[in-house]
């Protein structure tokens, strides 16, 4: 009989304990919202947005229309974005879509009639492996003079 009762407490618990990756914003078709979103994991936007953000993915439905200064990891966008965007992963500019404003991004992808403009460029990620050449190109570079000083 306790054992039941324990069970569906700790059941009860996890309802009230969100899923990791459920932090999730729905602005819907005919809603306007002005301001900051902190620590959501997805943002979709079917009405209109200016915002600033920091999110993994962004999507901006087909009567989407935002604004505002976006750093994401993937964006797709269906509908009306001007701002500022850094993408890390893959910006997606759909059909009907169009993205105006300071663009980087890591990959792009443009699908016919859709539209950018505006400041675009490609960001380069630091390679790891530059840093690491460097320091064993000393250490060969240090070797080779010690072995000189041997001889």
């Amino acid at each position: 009989m306790f054992e039941k009762k324990d069970d569906n407490t700790s059941s009860t618990a996890d309802v009230f304990r969100p899923a990791k990756g459920s932090a999730k914003v729905l602005i819907g078709h005919g809603v306007s919202i002005n301001g900051e979103i902190k620590k959501a994991d997805e943002v979709q936007i079917d009405g209109e947005a200016d915002v600033t953000m920091k999110t993994d993915n962004v999507v901006i439905g087909v009567t989407g229309d935002c604004k505002g200064n976006i750093e994401t990891h993937n964006m797709d966008v269906w509908g009306k974005f001007e701002g500022e965007v850094k993408a890390s992963g893959t910006l997606t500019i759909q059909e009907q879509g169009s993205a105006t404003g300071d663009i980087e991004y890591q990959n792009l992808q443009i699908k016919l009639g859709g539209q950018i403009s505006g400041d675009i460029k490609k960001s380069d990620k630091i390679q790891p492996i530059k840093k690491d050449s460097k320091p064993s190109e000393d250490n060969n570079s240090l070797q080779e003079a010690m072995k000189k000083e041997e001889k």
